[in-house]
């Protein structure tokens, strides 16, 4: 199973760029948002930039992400 993540762009290179969440960077792609900006949240699924989002729904989204992830270290 493959899930969407929501990162931070924290660089920009043409269409490359790194995403970051609670401190680990990944390397995306950018060819599906439109004029990304450093600094904005996107949702990334298979290593590809696909959606915008508001810095709030961001912040509930990582939050979220970060719960699931609490709960399956324990088990």
């Amino acid at each position: 199973m493959c899930l969407a993540i929501p990162l931070k762009i924290t660089e920009i290179n043409g269409n490359e760029a790194v995403g970051e969440r609670s401190g680990v960077r990944r390397k995306i792609r950018l060819d599906f948002i439109e004029n990304p900006k450093l600094g904005e949240y996107v949702i990334v699924h298979a290593g590809f930039a696909i959606e915008r989002l508001g810095a709030e729904q961001a912040q509930k989204s990582i939050r979220a992400a970060e719960e699931v992830e609490n709960e399956l270290g324990k088990l």
